[in-house]
């Protein structure tokens, strides 16, 4: 038998308490759409409905944060559930959302209109069907205008550096489209504050070696009145800058390593016309490049032990983590 489904006949007593982690799925597992948003009246409405109409269900939530336009008034006029966060930035709408809701499967998308509602129960499917803790919806764009001048590059360059870093990647990893099981919500440490929300979901899923997989959704263009709040440059920037900062934090090792590698290579090619010069003569005539050299490989050798102490921290910190997604029950269907 299911040990989701399992009653009190496995303690051999009548009225026996079952075990606090297990949750019985006798009905459909609940499910909530989570949609972030940001001065979106002009698509909102469409958003919700088609969510609505897509997982009928379901519960949709609508988080405004900050908006100047009326998109609290359209989100609810159109059915949904609407909260606030006050916090500017989408990495802390989504902190707020993960750990306000409640639910055993999580749909997150964007208010925009651009995500294809209709693929959600597909993706949810999945994430029940193979028990995944994350499915991502790879967005295969409908419309020159869905991508904005750039995006499209620089998502490859990211994903790509991603996978180079940690060994593997998702083929879109700054989509906004996911599923999500409520282990991996409710073991998730979000610490973002904006856009790189989506790089930090993907490297917690990586780290945790969680089971996921990604199916391909159609990507349309904004509806008209409705503009992207995302910068270019600026939030490529900031993406590519919490790749980095988060391998130095899950490979500590690795990273101080390299640096540690790089300034051991110049203290030796620092030393070796050194090293020849006293073979031939016995003498040491540069003698501030020696204490330049020896200072070199002094800071190379405090990088690798920094490396190796950091290692087992992290090592700790993951197995913590492991364990609070551990502590959540698995995905299931309600079949």
């Amino acid at each position: 038998m299911d040990p989701c489904l399992r009653g009190n006949d496995d303690r051999g007593q009548a009225g026996a308490r079952p075990i606090a982690t297990q949750r019985t799925y006798v009905t459909q597992p609940t499910i909530a759409v989570l949609l972030p948003c940001y001065n979106e009246a002009a698509a909102i409405a469409q958003t919700v409905a088609g969510f609505r109409a897509a997982l009928p269900g379901a519960a949709v939530y609508v988080y405004d944060n900050n908006s100047t336009d009326d998109t609290i008034a359209v989100a609810r006029a159109a059915g949904a559930v609407v909260r606030t966060e006050r916090i500017q930035g989408k990495g802390n709408v989504v902190r707020r959302m993960f750990a306000d809701i409640d639910a055993d499967v999580y749909v997150m998308a964007d208010g925009d209109a651009t995500y294809d509602a209709a693929s959600a129960p597909a993706l949810v499917a999945r994430l029940l069907d193979e028990q995944c803790d994350m499915i991502v919806g790879s967005r295969i764009s409908q419309a020159q205008e869905s991508y904005r001048r750039g995006h499209r590059f620089g998502n490859a360059v990211l994903t790509g550096m991603l996978a180079r870093l940690f060994g593997r990647s998702f083929t879109d990893i700054l989509s906004g489209y996911r599923v999500f099981s409520r282990r991996f919500v409710k073991s998730f440490p979000s610490l973002s504050s904006g856009f790189e929300i989506e790089t930090e979901i993907s490297v917690h899923a990586l780290e945790l070696k969680m089971p996921c997989a990604e199916v391909e959704t159609p990507y349309y263009a904004r509806p008209e009145g409705s503009a992207s709040k995302l910068s270019t440059y600026g939030d490529g920037f900031r993406i590519l800058g919490t790749i980095v900062t988060l391998y130095r934090i899950e490979r500590p090792l690795l990273f101080f390593g390299a640096i540690g590698m790089l300034f051991a290579a110049v203290a030796v090619a620092l030393g070796i016309p050194l090293a020849l010069t006293y073979v031939q003569t016995h003498l040491v005539p540069r003698f501030p490049t020696a204490v330049l050299i020896t200072g070199l490989m002094i800071i190379a050798a405090l990088c690798v032990f920094a490396g190796l102490i950091l290692d087992t921290v992290v090592r700790g910190r993951r197995e913590v983590r492991r364990l609070a997604y551990l502590a959540q029950p698995a995905p299931a269907s309600g079949g």
